[in-house]
């Protein structure tokens, strides 16, 4: 697999809570972070695609989440 090297800049707080993070789950600080921004993009995904259905299924009748569980459980 390819790879590419990002640069950023942390501040010392989110380097903190980075680190920490790291220790705790025994994994190096890139791979945490890695993951943590493959989480974030996937949420921005999701919330992207739900604004641009939201005008189709407010039009069926979905108006909250309870509305689409109750319509599939």
């Amino acid at each position: 697999m390819k790879t590419s090297t990002l640069t950023i800049r942390l501040d010392k707080d989110l380097n903190d809570l980075l680190t920490k993070a790291s220790r705790r789950s025994g994994r190096n600080r890139s791979e945490v972070a890695r993951e943590a921004l493959r989480r974030q993009l996937r949420i921005s995904q999701f919330e992207a695609l739900r604004r641009k259905i939201m005008p189709f299924a407010e039009a069926r009748g979905y108006l909250t989440d309870e509305d689409v569980f109750a319509e599939v459980s």
